[in-house]
């Protein structure tokens, strides 16, 4: 024997009754900030070249970090 049960219910409706908090207000304020960095770095994420050189680092040694973790995770030893 199946037994289906449909329940029609809105998410807010669904974690009070489960007992879940309430996190709109949280994901709205991360959302916000999120949204605010993305902007503030929209310049930097839309140049290809801007944004390796942020990933890689200032220094300049990033590229070697880079080798030798890859290194590390691939069991060789690094250069």
């Amino acid at each position: 024997m199946k037994l289906t049960i449909d329940i029609d219910c809105t998410p807010q409706e669904a974690r009070q009754f489960l007992g879940l908090p309430d996190v709109e207000a949280m994901n709205d304020m991360i959302v916000s900030e999120m949204t605010t960095r993305i902007e503030a770095e929209m310049d930097t994420l839309a140049d290809p070249e801007k944004y390796m050189a942020r990933i890689m680092g200032v220094s300049g040694k990033g590229m070697e970090t880079m080798q030798a973790m890859m290194a590390a995770m691939s069991g060789k030893k690094g250069a």
